[in-house]
C-alpha cells in the first residue's frame, strides 16, 4: 500500500497532555531507583499478529522528554505484524524512556488495534467490491488518530465532523418534517443543496424501502440504509441501479464480523462500522529492555 501520511502538528496537544496526565509533577519511582546518567536501550515488540499504525508518533513522544533519546522503526504503518516482530527500537536516557513507556504503549496499542481489525474486514468485504468506512463514534480527542489507524488498515475514512459533509440523520428528519409535512426527505435534500458549498454531497438516512425512494428521486448522492435486513439492501440496490447517476449505497447498523461477507453481498458500496473505533480490543504490544551492552 502508498505510504501512510501521519501529520504529527495535529497530534501534538493529545501528546503533550497524555504525557502530563500520567507523569504528573514527576516519575516517583524512576526518580528513586534510577540513576540520572543511566541509559538504556529496548524495542517495541507485537506480542500477536496484527497490522501496525502508530509507529510515527514514538519519536516525537519520547522527544518530548529527552532529546537524547533515539528512536528507529523497523516497520511502517500499514505492514503486517506477525508475533514476536521488532516495531521499533529506542535508545537513550533511561529516566526518559520508561516516562514514556506507558503513553507510548497505550497509544500504540489502540491504533494497532484499530489498524488489524480494520484489515480483517477489508479483506472480508473486497470480493464483493464493498468498501469498508468508519464512522465519528471516536474517543473525544482521537478522531484523528483513530481515522488514520483506519488507513492504516486499509479503510476508508468517512467525515471526519460535521463541517466537512452534510448527513441529514433520522433525528434531522424528525424535526424536518414540521418544516416539511409528508415530504421531509425531499425538503431536507434540498435544502442541503442549496446551502452546502460546492462540493459538498449530500447524504440521507434512510430506515424504510418509501425513503430510499424519496431519497433517489430527491437526487442524493448518498444514502445511508439503518438497519436494514440483507432483503431490503438487496432491494435498495435495485432501486438505486434505476437513476444514472447512481447514488451510492451505505450500510450501516448493527455489521459484525459474522455478518459481514452478507451485507457486502447485497451490492451495497459502502459499509461503515462504528466498531472499528467504538470497541476495539487493543492490540497486544511490549516494550521489551535489552541488558547492557
Amino acid at each position: 500500500m502508498a505510504k501512510l501520511r501521519l501529520e504529527l502538528e495535529l497530534v501534538e496537544g493529545l501528546l503533550e497532555a497524555a504525557l502530563a496526565e500520567d507523569i504528573g509533577p514527576g516519575d516517583l519511582t524512576s526518580a528513586a531507583v534510577i540513576p540520572r546518567e543511566a541509559l538504556a536501550r529496548g524495542a517495541f515488540v507485537a506480542r500477536e499478529a496484527g497490522v501496525l499504525a502508530g509507529g510515527p508518533l514514538l519519536g516525537p513522544l519520547f522527544r518530548r522528554l529527552d532529546r537524547a533519546v533515539e528512536t528507529t522503526l523497523l516497520k511502517d504503518d500499514g505492514d503486517a505484524l506477525a508475533q514476536g516482530d521488532a516495531i521499533a527500537a529506542v535508545s537513550g536516557p533511561a529516566r526518559a524512556i520508561l516516562a514514556g513507556e506507558r503513553v507510548a504503549l497505550n497509544i500504540l496499542q489502540r491504533l494497532c488495534g484499530i489498524a488489524t481489525m480494520t484489515r480483517r474486514f477489508v479483506q472480508r468485504a473486497a470480493p464483493h467490491g464493498a468498501k469498508i468506512l468508519d464512522t465519528r463514534k471516536t474517543t473525544p480527542g482521537w478522531r484523528f488518530l483513530e481515522k488514520y489507524a483506519v488507513r492504516a488498515g486499509g479503510g476508508t475514512n468517512h467525515r471526519m465532523g460535521l463541517y466537512d459533509q452534510v448527513l441529514i440523520k433520522d433525528n434531522h428528519l424528525l424535526v424536518a418534517e414540521q418544516r416539511w409535512p409528508g415530504r421531509a426527505v425531499a425538503g431536507a435534500i434540498a435544502a442541503a443543496r442549496a446551502a452546502a458549498p460546492e462540493g459538498i454531497r449530500i447524504e440521507v438516512e434512510a430506515d424504510t424501502l418509501e425513503q430510499v425512494r424519496q431519497a433517489i428521486e430527491a437526487g442524493a448522492d448518498i444514502i445511508l440504509l439503518d438497519n436494514m435486513t440483507d432483503g431490503q439492501m438487496r432491494q435498495a440496490v435495485a432501486l438505486a441501479r434505476t437513476r444514472e447517476p447512481r447514488p451510492i449505497l451505505e450500510a450501516s447498523g448493527g455489521v459484525t464480523e459474522a455478518r459481514l461477507e452478507a451485507i457486502a453481498a447485497t451490492g451495497v458500496d459502502w459499509i461503515s462500522v462504528g466498531a472499528l473505533t467504538h470497541s476495539v480490543r487493543a492490540l497486544d504490544i511490549a516494550l521489551d529492555f535489552q541488558p547492557p551492552a
